[in-house]
């Protein structure tokens, strides 16, 4: 079951990434995949996998906020935060 939970939260995770361009909710979304496949190394036992799924989702948190603020702003790109 544990395996399953691994490969189907690595398999958003990625997906999620994939879809990153579309708008922020799928840059959320992947900040999600990172954290649930933390809690999959730190289940197996793979704690290093864990703490660097973990920096991920804050990094991807972080990411969020930029590209949603970028969207607000008028005249800005909200994929690359440059103007348009």
């Amino acid at each position: 079951m544990l395996t399953i939970f691994g490969a189907l939260a690595v398999t958003f995770m990625v997906l999620m990434y994939a879809l990153e361009r579309r708008g922020h909710a799928f840059v959320l979304a992947f900040a999600l995949g990172c954290a649930l496949s933390s809690v999959y190394g730190f289940l197996a036992g793979t704690w290093p996998f864990g703490v660097v799924e973990a920096i991920w989702a804050l990094i991807a948190l972080r990411r969020h906020r930029q590209v949603r603020a970028a969207a607000a702003a008028p005249g800005m790109d909200a994929s690359s935060d440059h103007p348009r």
